[in-house]
């Protein structure tokens, strides 16, 4: 959502109904975008691969197919935000919207979530010191 209100905010368009549809347009594309990607790493982790090698190599796979579906939406709105004509005033915002969407929601996809997704990874796979291993550490030292 923040590419959203960026790109409309720079481009000068005030916030209107057919943004709010742009919002959740780019919304259903980031979600599956994400979906994409987690089934690629659950899908590797399942099979038996390292948590860091699975989600490195589950987002490599997964890259092509998250660009290449952000792309052609974006591309495809490129017309809409570039109109002048009668009815621009509607096109342009859900445009705008979803062109500046994309590109956010994007690159959030393939750099934070992988991130994020290692570091949950690593805390469920960090086995929890107990109240006894942190009493034994204390009395040791």
């Amino acid at each position: 959502m923040a590419g959203g209100v960026f790109a409309i905010a720079l481009r000068g368009i005030p916030f209107s109904i057919s943004a709010a549809v742009g919002f959740i347009a780019v919304s259903g594309v980031a979600v599956l975008n994400g979906l994409v990607l987690m089934a690629a790493i659950r899908s590797r982790l399942e099979q038996g691969e390292d948590s860091l090698d699975a989600i490195f190599n589950g987002a490599l796979e997964r890259l092509r197919p998250v660009v290449i579906t952000a792309l052609v939406a974006s591309l495809g709105f490129v017309p809409m935000a570039v109109a002048t004509g009668a009815g621009s005033e509607v096109q342009r915002p859900l445009a705008t919207v979803v062109i500046g969407g994309l590109i956010t929601s994007t690159a959030l996809t393939l750099f934070l979530l992988p991130a994020v997704c290692g570091i949950l990874l690593r805390r469920r796979e960090a086995p929890p010191a107990s109240v006894k291993q942190k009493a034994e550490l204390r009395a040791a030292e």
